[in-house]
């Protein structure tokens, strides 16, 4: 199965989080590839719009979740968000170590583990964001990530989705070239357990999916799917690709 997942980030306001999930929710009603499975869309809107996400994705194939958690199930902790809470509400996936969150917030190694760690224990799949700083040669992000997925996964094993964002890709005008996306997800495929999928975000829109084929497990996009239409021409690209035997689904 592909993946295609979006982050809203902070982008919308609540009222246009929802009007954007409702026309997402349309494409995934009609879409063969999301309807038959050959593709799976997932969503992670702000805190305060997972309520009105699941109402408006429920009776769909599409997955929602939470862009942040904290990594205790309960207690003292003001103004955090427990997956706990977020598995109770009904979320799927939640991401964990973005490279903003790190940056701006200080989010370490030792930080991203037990996230990574209370998302599987509750039963949510973390998507797993981990990237070089600085642009450089394949082989040297591959171990950089690798060593990344490692620390992360410290605490505890189960499904994990990678989200391979290098840092100087993120906001770009464009996406990290082809080439490089490929070697270093081929090599994170080919390192790390079966039961973790690797797909691509940093700019990440329409046309790189078709690109990249089976070097990748999906991709985890951005301000490129703002409009449904984008997401749209995404999807049609996983069904030619899963028709063309370009790419197989699981």
């Amino acid at each position: 199965m592909l993946s295609l997942g979006v982050s809203l980030k902070m982008y919308f306001g609540h009222a246009s989080t929802l009007d954007w999930c409702r026309a997402v929710a349309e494409i995934a009603r009609h879409h063969q590839a999301i309807r038959t499975g050959l593709a799976e869309l997932f969503v992670l809107p702000s805190f305060p719009s997972i309520m009105g996400v699941a109402e408006i994705f429920a009776g769909t194939p599409v997955r929602f979740g939470a862009q942040d958690l904290f990594w205790e199930d309960s207690g003292a902790f003001t103004g955090e968000v427990s997956g706990q809470q977020l598995r109770e509400l009904g979320c799927t996936y939640v991401e964990v170590g973005h490279a903003e969150r790190r940056r701006i917030f200080g989010e370490d190694a030792e930080i991203v583990a037990r996230k990574t760690a209370a998302a599987l224990r509750n039963g949510l799949v973390p998507v797993l964001c981990v990237g070089e700083p600085e642009r450089g040669p394949a082989t040297e992000a591959a171990a950089w990530c690798r060593r990344e997925v490692e620390a992360a996964l410290g605490y505890a094993s189960g499904p994990v989705t990678v989200a391979y964002e290098p840092h100087w890709a993120i906001g770009a005008t464009e996406p990290a070239p082809d080439e490089h996306i490929a070697e270093v997800c081929a090599a994170l495929k080919q390192d790390l357990p079966g039961d973790v999928r690797v797909i691509y975000g940093g700019s990440a829109g329409p046309g790189l999916v078709t690109r990249l084929g089976s070097a990748v497990d999906g991709l985890f996009l951005g301000r490129f799917a703002h409009d449904p239409a984008a997401v749209a021409t995404i999807v049609d690209e996983a069904l030619a690709l899963a028709k063309g035997g370009t790419w197989q689904s699981a």
